[in-house]
């Protein structure tokens, strides 16, 4: 084992470290298949070598050869840390600045195994979602924060350390791009060759960027999607006796079960993979598992009847569970299933993100890597059969939405019958949760806003926890009803998080808020440090998947129908911006949730250490990170949006922002156009 000392120290190279190759006791990464040429092979083994001095090359050169062979990637796994990896107190890091030590902070708890989906392959969640592409980077990267300054800014191309620059004290200490590859060859073949090589890698949202929480932050999210799906789809945000099904119990799907409980509905996932469904079972946010669908059947009609809220994991691939669900209906009549989605990673379908319902876990795992070709087809054709039964229980009065996992765009790919006549480019048969249910919660400027305490303290999170509570009722008793009700969802997350365990790793916490309430929880949590109230910094973010943070059409901007769904001027300026009003570092990313070259996202991470400058730091990159989403959403034609940035400038007199005039004749625009 080595000290946080020893691990910040640098590559160890004299001597290097046994090669103990992969754990067998955790989770790994599928292997990949980038189908390289023999001379790409070479390149990308002459890459890895970079990182190590000659007289290495002849030891290291054929275990990593060995690698890309067997695994179609070089992670370096002699390089492992042998260290506990998790986030240690900020101030056991020997670090010169604060703000380096919070991002070490930060980047270790991505990769604690009790958060990170595959750590040994540097994947926090989504299947692909990479902190570094190899370890050598990640051993780079801790030197580089150890040593840097508050003149200085660490350059990350693709987990790849360019190295520290010269700058200035009030410039980001970390400036992080994944993925910038050039449109044209921004392709799903194009980047499995180009991550095999090491050139480039899929940062997801918050892997790469650091600011994962653990599966807290879908918790929250998918907690406020269901309460507000039930009032818009049933009526009513009272979910007892309703049923929610969904799939998916990994990195990011593995919060479902617990969302559900506190939303107070029953909510059945289904996981192929036992791993996942046993860790979630193990963290108590599964209350039952069942292999056997007759006994999963009559555990929704029990719960039905009793209205008692209920986690039910079904150990078995989701499409079995629909078709038997759709067997039910057409057998009695009666329609088990009010709420449905799906959160499998369909952004990366072939590689390990959905399993076909042909083939059993071991069965898919081998014809992925020996007949690509072949499994792609068995995806494509269990995507068809799923599709097939939720039209079936959609049609009977199910309400069905895509959760932006790129479900219904691989669907459509597959040839499944989820078209919308007449619809855009962006629209499908069922919409995406932005469009219906989050989009407007989007526009009123309310996001996952988070924030990390660093000395590791739950009494420091219980302080924080208490302190938003209480600026989010102050700030309740002066808004409109619409945003009054976000708050007293998010008072009541509050309650519950703390209730529910929901830390796993850092002492973190999320809430949805909008520009006012997170600025004021910055602020307030600033004063609360500066007065030994909060023991240690704290480290505010948020999640991507956010007001201004990302431009995705299938996703977040699946709501823009001013034709701009498909432009990043919105997540590109989100993070140009951030980067000269006070963010302590700053990721962009191509892909997140919906996939390779279908989204750029932007994110953040900011220092809060007490001091005044922290606080006007705070204020500036905050009031920038709503605005500028909620001014774009209000050009696009929506009218939260309009209504909220009016109300914005009114309270901030230096904000000024371009307003649209509507067409108020529709019949003018066919008109103009005869003549």
């Amino acid at each position: 084992m080595c000290t946080l000392k020893d691990l910040l120290k640098g590559l160890p190279l004299d001597p290097l470290p046994p090669n103990t190759g992969r754990d067998p006791n955790i989770p790994h990464a599928p292997v990949r298949t980038p189908n390289l040429s023999a001379q790409e092979e070479k390149l990308a083994l002459r890459n890895a070598l970079r990182y190590f001095p000659p007289h290495l090359h002849a030891t290291l050169a054929p275990e990593f050869a060995e690698e890309l062979r067997q695994y179609g990637h070089i992670y370096m796994y002699r390089f492992c840390p042998p260290i506990r990896m998790r986030a240690y107190p900020i101030d056991q890091y020997p670090c010169r600045t604060r703000q380096s030590a919070a991002i070490i902070h930060m980047i270790m708890n991505n990769l604690d195994p009790a958060v990170a989906q595959f750590p040994q392959e540097l994947v926090t969640y989504g299947g692909n979602g990479q902190v570094f592409s190899n370890w050598a980077q990640f051993w780079l990267v801790l030197r580089y924060l150890s040593e840097m300054s508050e003149e200085q800014t660490l350059v990350l191309y693709s987990g790849h350390p360019q190295g520290l620059f010269p700058s200035s004290p009030s410039a980001p200490r970390a400036v992080i791009t994944n993925g910038m590859v050039i449109p044209n060859y921004s392709s799903r073949e194009e980047y499995e060759k180009m991550f095999a090589l090491g050139v480039t890698m899929y940062g997801q949202m918050t892997a790469g960027s650091y600011c994962y929480i653990g599966p807290q932050g879908i918790v929250h999210g998918t907690m406020l999607t269901v309460l507000n799906a039930g009032r818009r789809y049933l009526g009513s945000g009272d979910l007892r006796g309703r049923v929610f099904v969904t799939s998916g119990l990994g990195g990011m799907s593995g919060a479902q079960a617990k969302a559900a409980v506190i939303a107070g509905c029953v909510g059945v996932i289904a996981e192929v993979d036992e791993a996942p469904l046993k860790k979630r079972y193990e963290q108590g946010w599964l209350m039952e598992v069942t292999r056997n669908l007759d006994h999963c059947i009559s555990r929704i009609r029990e719960a039905k009847r009793s209205k008692i809220p209920l986690s039910l994991g079904y150990h078995g691939n989701v499409v079995d569970l629909w078709e038997r669900l759709v067997k039910e209906y057409e057998a009695t009549g009666e329609l088990l299933v009010d709420l449905g989605s799906d959160q499998t990673s369909l952004h990366n379908p072939f590689s390990g993100g959905y399993y076909p319902v042909q083939l059993s876990l071991h069965q898919a795992h081998q014809l992925m890597s020996t007949e690509p070709a072949q499994f792609q087809i068995l995806v494509q054709r269990s995507l068809c059969r799923q599709v097939k039964a939720i039209n079936t229980l959609s049609e009977a009065g199910m309400f069905f939405w895509d959760y932006g996992n790129a479900f219904l765009l691989e669907a459509k790919r597959a040839g499944a019958d989820v078209s919308k006549s007449g619809g855009g480019k962006t629209e499908f048969r069922y919409p995406s949760y932005v469009q219906h249910i989050m989009g407007d919660i989007f526009s009123l400027g309310f996001g996952p806003f988070r924030w990390v305490c660093t000395s590791g303290d739950p009494h420091d999170l219980a302080v924080t926890d208490e302190i938003a509570t209480a600026v989010l009722e102050k700030l309740s008793l002066s808004v409109s009803e619409r945003v009054r009700q976000q708050y007293k969802d998010n008072i009541l997350w509050i309650q519950q998080a703390g209730k529910h365990n929901m830390v796993v790793g850092s002492q973190a916490r999320i809430l949805y808020s909008d520009q006012k309430g997170r600025v004021s929880i910055a602020l307030a949590i600033n004063s609360a440090i500066a007065k030994g109230k909060v023991s240690a910094p704290v480290v505010i973010s948020r999640d991507h998947h956010d007001v201004s943070g990302t431009d995705s059409p299938f996703r977040e901007t699946s709501n823009i129908y001013d034709g701009s769904a498909f432009c990043a001027d919105m997540a590109v300026q989100n993070f140009v911006g951030g980067s000269f009003r006070g963010a302590t570092w700053i990721a962009l990313h191509n892909g997140g949730g919906v996939g390779w070259g279908e989204v750029i996202n932007g994110g953040f991470g900011l220092v809060l250490d007490g001091s005044e400058e922290a606080g006007q730091r705070a204020r500036m990159m905050l009031n920038w990170d709503v605005s500028n989403g909620v001014a774009r959403r209000c050009w696009s034609g929506n009218s939260n949006a309009y209504d909220t940035i009016q109300r914005t400038m009114e309270e901030h007199s230096q904000l000024q922002v371009t307003l649209p005039f509507p067409v108020e004749d529709e019949q003018l625009l066919e008109r103009a156009f005869q003549g």
